[in-house]
């Protein structure tokens, strides 16, 4: 059953319904194990049911796991930090950081070759970059039927579970050598922005990504295991991650603790995918944007910074091509999703956060004071969020009790 450290407005029963619901996932074999945090008005309910591998070690408060696209909104606290210090500005030209992405050529049109171009309009901005809308990412398009869609494979950064795995002067070298599929501010594309970002940090903050994010967020917030990879003595923490065979419906071990992506430093910081984190960890994070960038003592960001970062900042014609992330119920801050219209118990309006492909979601809910992360190691394997997952938020919002 749930830990627990305070009432706030929970109620203990229902609390006790999401714990049932949570284990007879795990028992169905949907996954080897889970942890479950749920907090509000100081009160933090941690659950936490099964192993962290098919046959291995129980699952514990403290394991350690792959939280991929939850890493967008760390990323985006990040450059936030350096638009406040005025190192960076939300407006100027990132060519001076990315003098490869300087000089824009644009398709015609997005089915247009690769050579058939058009100049930008203007340049590509840090607001460009954190709202997604610089011009390169995924195109929702499959199979693959244009040739740009061809040409950033080739390039490496295809959709798919696995990242790209060069150095930050090769992967901007890469991206741009591409050609933009829209004029920069036209259309939301997922992911390449925070990657991007992750080398204009490090050259912007004269370090690398990830001793920025330690020295100006994780220790601050307390995030002892929060990094790009797992060091050997804390593996015995670090939960095995799966995805199912499409030839035999069967759960295959996608990534090793031991012997996999995570057992080194990375060559690439990727600050769209590259973290891993604990649900404490990851709760310091969700509580310091809750509370309008300060946890304790510390403050990382100012309250206006956090409103902004929260606030919808997509046109309808912007999310053109991209309703599969957002539906008709939210939008898109700097680094994560906004609700923007209540449908279901979970869609409040100003609801923020973002979910994580190989199995983990956060959102924390300003109205509410509410925060959920649900932490799993079971690969999303289709456009429809999986059942433990949508579970989780209908159990997280009917636990309030009052």
């Amino acid at each position: 059953m749930p830990t627990a450290s305070g009432s706030g407005g929970l109620s203990a029963a229902r609390l006790g319904r999401m714990h049932e619901v949570m284990a007879a996932h795990v028992a169905a074999g949907a996954m080897p194990g889970l942890v479950t945090l749920v907090s509000r008005g100081g009160d933090i309910h941690v659950d936490v049911i099964g192993r962290q591998a098919f046959g291995g070690a129980p699952m514990r408060r403290d394991t350690i796991f792959r939280i991929t696209s939850m890493t967008k909104p760390v990323t985006a606290v990040a450059a936030m930090i350096l638009v406040e210090e005025c190192r960076l500005r939300l407006d100027d030209p990132v060519d001076r950081w990315l003098p490869e992405l300087a000089d824009r050529k644009v398709l015609r049109a997005i089915d247009a070759a690769v050579d058939d171009t058009v100049p930008a309009q203007r340049a590509i901005t840090l607001r460009d970059l954190l709202t997604f809308r610089f011009g390169l990412g995924m195109i929702m398009a499959f199979p693959d039927r244009y040739p740009i869609q061809r040409a950033i494979a080739e390039a490496g950064f295809a959709p798919g579970p696995v990242f790209p795995a060069f150095a930050p002067d090769e992967l901007m070298r890469r991206y741009g050598a591409l050609p933009l599929a829209y004029q920069p501010g036209e259309r939301w594309l997922y992911n390449a922005g925070t990657e991007i970002l992750s080398v204009l940090i490090a050259r912007a903050a004269g370090m690398s990504f990830g001793q920025f994010l330690r020295e100006r967020i994780f220790v601050p917030l307390g995030m002892k295991d929060t990094a790009f990879h797992v060091p050997a003595e804390k593996r015995d923490r670090f939960a095995t991650s799966y995805m199912r065979d499409h030839a035999s419906g069967e759960l295959k071990v996608f990534d090793d603790p031991e012997r996999g992506k995570f057992a080194n430093p990375p060559l690439f910081e990727n600050g769209s995918a590259g973290l891993v984190s604990t649900a404490d960890d990851f709760n310091a994070f969700a509580q310091m944007m809750l509370n309008g960038g300060r946890l304790g003592a510390e403050r990382i960001l100012s309250r206006p910074s956090i409103e902004l970062m929260t606030t919808d900042q997509l046109t309808a014609g912007q999310k053109q091509g991209s309703e599969l992330f957002f539906g008709d119920n939210r939008g898109w801050g700097f680094g994560l999703s906004v609700f923007t219209r209540r449908d279901d118990l979970c869609s409040v309006p100003g609801r923020f956060g973002w979910d994580g492909g190989y199995g983990t979601s956060w959102y924390s809910d300003p109205r509410e004071g509410l925060t959920g992360i649900l932490l799993t190691q079971r690969m999303m394997d289709s456009p429809q969020p999986p059942a433990t997952l949508s579970d989780f938020w209908t159990l997280a919002y009917q636990a309030i009790d009052d």
